[in-house]
């Protein structure tokens, strides 16, 4: 099976789009989970409010593992994003165009 090579600008390009989509993935989910973790610090029980302003216990500990799953989501995304980032920076870049390939007017 042959593998074939990704150019070097995508890369960079796909690092920076899964680095910010983790960014995102956190700032989202963890505006979301804040409020239960306030809970859990201050009372047993953690609640969660309805638009219509009912109060509904929840448990805290399901609520901080969901929180946890998204906050590894977020950090993987983050990591694998600077992790092709880098190799994309590393690598060659397209400019290292050998001259047999080369295609154009002053080939």
């Amino acid at each position: 099976m042959q593998i074939t090579h990704v150019s070097d600008t995508r890369l960079i390009i796909l690092g920076s789009v899964l680095a910010f989509a983790g960014f995102l993935l956190g700032g989202i989910t963890g505006a979301q989970y804040q409020q239960y973790m306030i809970q859990s610090r201050q009372f047993d029980v953690c609640y969660d409010y309805t638009p219509d302003g009912n109060s509904v216990a929840v448990k805290c500990n399901e609520k901080i593992q969901d929180m946890l799953f998204f906050l590894v989501s977020s950090l993987g995304l983050i990591g694998v994003g600077v992790f092709v980032l880098v190799k994309g920076v590393r690598g060659k870049w397209d400019q290292n165009v050998k001259s047999d390939e080369m295609v154009g007017p002053n080939k």
